[in-house]
C-alpha cells in the first residue's frame, strides 16, 4: 500500500477548541497538497474554509464530542452546516440512550439526521471505549439499518480510539455496505495501513500527513 493510497482514505483532522484559522488553513492546504479524502474541521470554520477551498471536501462534527444534545439541536447543527457548505458529517450518538437501551431512539435520530444531511455523506460515531461489546455489535446492526454511510469507531477525545479488535467486531457485525471509519489511535503510517487491511474505508487522524512527510524526508 503506498503512501497515496493511504492518505486518500485520510480524513485529515484538527478539531481541538483552540484551533486558531491559521492551522484550519495549514491544515486545508496540506490536504489539498497530499490528496486527502477530507478535511475534517469544527463547524465555525466550515463556511470559511468552503469560500477559501471551494474545491476542497469538508468534513465537520454533530454533537460532539458527547452526543447528548437533543435531536433538534444536531438536525439543526447539521442543516447548518450543510448550508455553511459541509459536504460529509460526522455525527455522535447520544450514548445514555444506548446504555438505557432505547436503540429505537437512537436509530430515530441517525434517521433525522440522514434526511438533514440531504444526501451528503453520513458518519455515525458509536465511541467504542465507552461500550461494550454487546452495545457494539447491536450498533453495528442500528447503524446498518439506518442508511448511514459509514460507522465511525471514536471522537478521540474519550478514554480510547480504534482498535483492532473493534474493526474486526465492527466489520464482521455491519453491513456489507455500511462502510467504517477507524478514529484515534493512529499513531504509525503501520497503525493506517492495519487499520485499512482489516476493513477500515476511512481514517480519522492529525498525524497522517507528518508522518508521510517525515517518512519521505520533505
Amino acid at each position: 500500500m503506498t503512501y497515496e493510497d493511504i492518505l486518500s482514505c485520510a480524513d485529515h483532522t484538527l478539531l481541538s477548541p483552540q484551533a486558531a484559522w491559521q492551522e484550519i488553513d495549514a491544515l486545508c492546504r496540506e490536504a489539498m497538497e497530499f490528496h486527502t479524502a477530507s478535511v475534517c474541521i469544527p463547524p465555525s470554520y466550515v463556511k470559511q474554509v468552503r469560500e477559501a477551498y471551494p474545491e476542497l471536501t469538508i468534513c465537520t462534527i454533530i454533537g460532539f464530542p458527547n452526543g447528548y444534545e437533543t435531536t433538534a439541536v444536531k438536525v439543526f447543527e447539521t442543516r447548518d452546516a450543510i448550508q455553511n457548505g459541509a459536504d460529509e458529517i460526522d455525527m455522535v450518538i447520544n450514548l445514555g440512550w444506548v446504555k438505557d437501551g432505547l436503540y429505537n431512539r437512537v436509530l430515530d435520530e441517525i434517521k433525522q439526521l440522514r434526511a438533514a444531511s440531504e444526501g451528503r455523506i453520513l458518519k455515525v460515531i458509536i465511541e467504542n471505549c465507552l461500550l461494550t461489546e454487546e452495545e457494539k455489535i447491536r450498533m453495528c446492526e442500528i447503524v446498518s439499518q439506518s442508511g448511514a454511510d459509514f460507522i465511525k469507531t471514536s471522537t478521540g477525545f474519550s478514554t480510547g480510539g480504534a482498535t483492532a479488535e473493534d474493526i474486526r467486531l465492527m466489520r464482521a457485525h455491519c453491513a456489507p455496505t455500511l462502510k467504517i471509519k477507524a478514529a484515534g489511535g493512529i499513531r504509525t503510517l503501520e497503525d493506517a495501513e492495519a487499520f485499512l487491511s482489516l476493513g477500515a474505508d476511512r481514517l480519522g487522524t492529525s498525524r497522517l500527513v507528518s508522518l508521510v512527510r517525515n517518512a519521505k524526508g520533505v
